[in-house]
């Protein structure tokens, strides 16, 4: 049976509380996407700064070697940085909830 405004009340369109979480995880995708554009922006301009002295119509060999390694260095340390906060937040989380505290 349709409802006063054309929507079905079988209860086949989402809920508020579904359309909520579907907007939260989207929002949640799309700020990822946009810390990882930040990044690749931060890893070219530092990694370019530093190995990149005399920017010509090709890249040396030398200047490729170093931008590769640059880049792969840096993308650990942000891994290794990542995993520490999310460690670190976990067992803030879970301190706080064995204490009664909400956060």
């Amino acid at each position: 049976m349709a409802s006063l405004f054309g929507g079905s009340s079988s209860g086949a369109t989402p809920s508020q509380k579904e359309q909520a979480e579907q907007i939260k995880l989207q929002v949640q995708q799309e700020l990822a996407a946009a810390g990882a554009q930040q990044l690749i922006n931060k890893i070219t301009e530092n990694c370019f700064a530093k190995c990149v002295t005399r920017p010509g119509p090709t890249l040396g060999s030398s200047e490729e070697r170093c931008l590769s390694q640059c880049m792969v260095l840096y993308m650990a340390a942000f891994d290794q940085t990542s995993r520490s906060y999310v460690a670190r937040v976990s067992r803030e989380r879970s301190g706080a909830a064995s204490s009664g505290i909400s956060l």
